[in-house]
């Protein structure tokens, strides 16, 4: 019977144990979007995760949304990347790139004016966004062309030949917490006609074009896929979300993923389901649980095959070596949120190891 300690078979990689480390936006790179030593040194501390999945990451200019988070489509950006992933290795773990386009939750003011784009002009109400001059509202988005998307899947896939021309073990595609492919993906964001609007089939059909394309570059077994279709983070909503989660675990099936990664809440409470067991039901490759899971839950969801492995967001933010210290009930750090989003090594590389 496997447990959280127990090795994890991803193809023809083995990871060590069943707890991942979530990707985790924490904004240490530079305004070019160059990742750095600080960057290194913070993922190499963490490498005794099963699997490192690396921060949400541009994989084009001129679509940030965050201030600070990296990218993955210049030189400069390979070889900081590169870096991190040589200190990983060194360390012993394994490490993922996730690939991201933030869609509608970028900002003119992060991206030289330019107004960023979506499924539908739909505009995030519910939040603001971290910009240079503090936090602004986020703005209407322009619906993008069915003409253009094809630069996007060309925007993935470049991303993932430069994730490995830097070294990585894999890579990750972000299709949750309301960035663009998610957009594409809930209803409540996309309200468009045509090839990519309508049925859950069109609304995930850029999703599946970019597993499609990503896997041109990397087998699909070193691919996996983050989604979330319950999350209202982003101002985010589906009338269905069981439904959509059934069909997506379905239909993934196809594609002979490194694994489905599932946000299985709401981080803001606003919507609730179980999504866990229609995923669990219909897809047949390794499946990741992530959100708000303690080390109790998550040894009890992985001995019981609910799920195959737990990832971990803010408890490995405050705990570089939280295997270690699940696998001996030892105490947690708590994390500083204060931090989370700040400069420099304070509430980053500087929580304190487990002294037994």
């Amino acid at each position: 019977m496997p447990n959280l300690m127990s090795e994890l078979h991803l193809a023809t990689m083995t990871l060590s144990n069943r707890i991942i480390m979530a990707p985790l936006t924490r904004c240490r790179a530079s305004i070019d979007h160059v990742p750095n030593a600080l960057m290194a040194e913070y993922y190499a501390q963490r490498a005794s995760a099963g699997l490192i999945i690396a921060e949400a990451t541009m994989i084009m200019a001129g679509h940030s949304a965050f201030w600070k988070e990296p990218g993955i489509y210049s030189e400069a950006q390979i070889n900081g990347w590169q870096q991190i992933t040589t200190a990983v290795h060194r360390a012993g773990g394994r490490i993922f790139l996730q690939l991201w386009h933030g869609g509608r939750a970028c900002h003119p003011l992060l991206n030289g004016g330019t107004q960023p784009v979506s499924a539908s002009a739909i505009p995030i109400l519910d939040d603001e966004v971290h910009t240079p001059e503090g936090k602004k509202p986020y703005v209407t988005p322009r619906e993008i062309a069915d003409s253009e998307i094809p630069s996007i899947i060309t925007g993935f896939k470049t991303a993932a030949e430069n994730a490995k021309a830097a070294g990585f073990d894999g890579v990750e595609i972000h299709g949750a917490n309301g960035y663009l492919l998610d957009q594409f993906l809930r209803d409540g964001a996309n309200k468009r006609h045509g090839p990519y609007g309508g049925s859950i089939e069109k609304r995930a059909r850029l999703m599946l074009e970019v597993i499609e394309a990503v896997s041109q570059v990397w087998e699909s077994h070193k691919v996996g896929l983050r989604i979330s279709p319950l999350n209202s983070y982003n101002d985010m909503i589906d009338s269905d979300p069981i439904s959509l989660t059934r069909w997506l675990a379905s239909h993934l099936n196809d594609y002979n993923l490194a694994y489905l990664h599932l946000i299985r809440g709401d981080i803001l409470q606003k919507q609730k389901g179980d999504i866990i067991t229609p995923a669990r039901t219909h897809y047949k490759g390794i499946l990741i649980g992530n959100q708000g899971y303690t080390s109790q839950e998550a040894e009890y969801a992985v001995k019981e095959g609910i799920v195959d492995a737990i990832a971990f967001g803010v408890p490995f933010i405050a705990n570089p070596d939280l295997p270690l210290r699940i696998k001996n009930k030892a105490p947690l750090n708590q994390a500083n949120p204060a931090r989370f989003y700040t400069s420099g090594p304070e509430g980053y590389t500087d929580y304190p190891f487990w002294q037994p």
